[in-house]
């Protein structure tokens, strides 16, 4: 029997669920972090996405998943078009299925955007079912899963060597049957840049949708206003940063072009940090702890370290306790990720999946154990 297509506005379906921090508006949605996108539950034999992009510099790349198998992964053509999901599967089981986008938000490119309109199907849509917990991941190019798609050999920096499925943040949040929120960027860190640029700070644009976003079409969508944290909620903080600081000490000294104001983290003759510069460090991811707290009042807070090196471990232990003896908050800890190996590396010098399994086994174990899972 031939079955009827219809076709809907995201607007208008209600059960499809939405993941990652996203505007105001499903008209259309406009998908900025890694690891956002859609899920849904639908019946019928075919399913398609009305999927819009643009970009100047950087592409984005979405992946599609089927009962919890990823069944597609592929750069995102410009314009708008209708992407398949599946097709010929059996119209009386309900499948439930995700859209990912597998790229982190575009701070280089303004023009890199990623939307979602509507779908197409002979089903019908039922409700997704809720998971256990809810988990946020703050970080830098590792939570964006830089590097761990790729071979060992690629040095281009281009989207098609990120994943957010090969993550240990997906991964983490997989083995705790939890919905994630992943808030990541390239280069960036606590105090400043890799670069020693201090306007590449994760803590500046936490409290936005998507702050390190520009361009007009960005601000249209939403991406710089103040996120509403009461609409959700995490059972825990993970903030995967520091790695960035690290390697600024090691880097030229930044300057505005337009001001020529100057910063530069500072090594000593002798080739160790400058105790100032370690000490402003510190007071910055202390302030980020505090600044983390009042946005997620009943989370764990889990700063997690060390898949490429642990320069900055003392430090953030010292920011932790700081912020524990400052505030009496016993829900914030430090955990020590396993590090990236010659033999587990990816892409770009970066941890490739397999160290990403190895971090999300781990941390997983960690987390477990703090939210009182069995």
């Amino acid at each position: 029997m031939e079955r009827k297509m219809r076709t809907m506005a995201l607007e208008d379906a209600p059960l499809i669920r939405a993941h990652g921090r996203t505007g105001p508006s499903r008209s259309p949605l406009a998908l900025f972090w890694t690891g956002s996108g859609i899920e849904l539950v639908v019946t019928g034999t075919e399913l398609w996405l009305e999927v819009e992009a643009s970009f100047g510099s950087y592409e984005p790349w979405f992946s599609l998943l089927v009962n919890g198998a990823p069944v597609s992964r592929q750069m995102a053509q410009e314009g708008r078009r209708w992407v398949p999901v599946f097709r010929g599967m059996d119209p009386r089981t309900a499948k439930r299925v995700r859209f990912v986008k597998e790229t982190q938000a575009m701070s280089g490119d303004p023009a890199c955007a990623l939307l979602l309109h509507g779908l197409r199907t002979d089903g019908e849509l039922l409700p997704v079912p809720e998971r256990a917990r809810r988990i946020e991941f703050v970080g830098d190019s590792i939570t964006s899963g830089e590097g761990a798609v790729g071979a060992q050999a690629e040095e281009d920096w281009i989207p098609m060597w990120f994943s957010a499925l090969d993550s240990y943040g997906w991964r983490t949040a997989e083995a705790l049957d939890a919905d994630c929120r992943i808030l990541s960027q390239s280069g960036w860190g606590v105090l400043s840049g890799w670069d020693n640029d201090p306007r590449s700070r994760m803590p500046a644009v936490y409290e936005q949708t998507c702050g390190l976003l520009g361009g007009e079409r960005n601000a249209a969508l939403g991406a710089l206003e103040p996120h509403d944290f009461g609409s959700w909620q995490p059972d825990a903080v993970v903030v995967n940063l520091g790695t960035n600081d690290s390697g600024a000490f090691r880097s030229p000294q930044w300057t505005c072009a337009e001001t020529g104001q100057t910063f530069k983290q500072r090594l000593k003759d002798d080739g160790s940090f400058h105790e100032e510069d370690l000490q402003a460090f510190e007071a910055a991811a202390e302030q980020f702890l505090g600044r983390l707290r009042a946005c997620n009042p009943q989370a764990w807070i889990v700063w997690a370290y060390g898949m490429l090196g642990i320069e900055m471990m003392p430090s953030l232990y010292r920011a932790v306790d700081a912020h524990a003896r400052r505030t009496g908050d016993r829900r914030v800890a430090v955990f020590q990720l396993p590090a990236m190996t010659a033999r587990t590396q990816g892409a770009r010098q970066h941890p490739g999946a397999e160290a990403h399994r190895q971090a999300a086994e781990a941390l997983a174990e960690h987390l477990r154990g703090l939210l009182h899972e069995r």
